[in-house]
């Protein structure tokens, strides 16, 4: 039987009820969903819709195809928040929601329950051995309560509002009441669009989500070429050709970055000699850092006997142990350290 109203969360033990007198809405892991706040200068709903998985791809290990993508509310001038998750969870999480009478309910990240506090500072409340975190922008994401403290530093030790259980005295946190219906009357973002749009209670099987996501994407970028809206393109492939500009600079001080990059970047690298083993080496970090790509922004790469060693900051806060995972299952001999100002420095040897 349909259930009316109050907000229920789903867990590794099933789901359970949080406020019976909430809207109708299920709180999902924030672990499984990744939230950006993304640009999207276009007039309509539907063109940033278009848009999006052009707008995303430099930002998410998958494929856009890949995983699910949910448009979410205005963070910023014409910079929307978006969610990005995986279709088997969104899959899973549905057939919970309909066997439980909840096949019309939202479906909300739990960290967006929090208040967006201001601008620079954060939103945190802690919850048995999980932290969830709502950041100035809109955006959040959620951690083991263990890794807390040190996720905040990294980020410059913001100005922290806590809800729920006391945080460390070392955040020097302040306290304020929470009203979750409040924030859910009008969730920043619900996961139940697209293919996993709320349908009156029927359900879609998974082949055909997965058949209507396909369908979707290919209209979507048929559409965004018949319509030429090639603004939203051109400043993603201006972005990419700036990054390539930097660092090839970095990498070839004075060398000469006139006309198109890939006309010159390619003569800028060295030809590989018959015992060269810098590329190859290169080749496998890179392949197997590809999963964690959107937890880091490279630095530096430099290249020393037999040893490579590459700089780089960290977007998220458990980049390096994904980072260890990566090389290891990569068997990558390598070494993973975190520097004094947060960088992390990987240091390879050769095979």
């Amino acid at each position: 039987m349909p259930r009316d109203r109050g907000i229920w969360a789903i867990s590794d033990t099933g789901i359970s009820i949080v406020d019976p007198d909430g809207p109708a809405t299920i709180l999902v892991p924030g672990e499984s969903v990744r939230l950006l706040a993304v640009d999207l200068p276009l007039a309509s709903r539907a063109k940033r819709r278009e848009a999006l998985p052009f707008a995303i791809e430099d930002r998410i290990a998958d494929s856009p195809d890949r995983v699910h993508l949910a448009l979410g509310v205005e963070v910023a001038p014409k910079c929307y928040l978006v969610g990005v998750v995986a279709h088997d969870r969104m899959e899973a999480w549905i057939a919970i929601a309909e066997a439980a009478g909840l096949g019309h309910a939202a479906m909300v990240p739990d960290m967006l329950a929090l208040p967006v506090p201001e601008k620079e500072q954060w939103a945190v409340e802690v919850a048995g051995a999980r932290a969830l975190v709502r950041t100035g922008d809109g955006a959040g994401f959620a951690l083991p309560a263990a890794m807390l403290e040190g996720a905040w530093r990294r980020a410059g030790e913001p100005a922290v509002i806590g809800y729920g259980t006391p945080l460390p005295e070392t955040m020097g946190a302040a306290r304020a009441p929470g009203d979750i219906a409040r924030e859910l009357a009008r969730p920043a973002l619900d996961l139940r669009q697209g293919i996993y749009a709320r349908r009156g209670g029927r359900s879609t099987s998974g082949a055909g989500r997965r058949l209507g996501w396909i369908l979707g994407i290919g209209l979507a970028a048929h559409a965004t070429i018949a319509a030429a809206d090639t603004m939203m393109l051109r400043t993603i492939a201006d972005r990419r050709e700036a990054e390539v500009r930097t660092l090839a600079a970095q990498m070839a001080p004075g060398a000469a970055l006139d006309g198109d990059p890939r006309d010159s970047v390619p003569g800028m690298l060295p030809a590989p000699a018959g015992n060269d083993r810098f590329l190859p080496l290169l080749d496998r970090i890179s392949t197997a850092l590809g999963p964690v790509a959107p937890a880091i922004a490279m630095h530096s790469i430099a290249y020393r006997a037999n040893a490579m060693t590459l700089d780089m900051g960290t977007l998220e806060p458990d980049a390096v142990p994904r980072i260890r995972a990566a090389l290891a299952d990569a068997a990558i001999d390598a070494s993973v350290t975190n520097a004094p100002d947060g960088s992390i420095r990987v240091e390879a040897k050769l095979p």
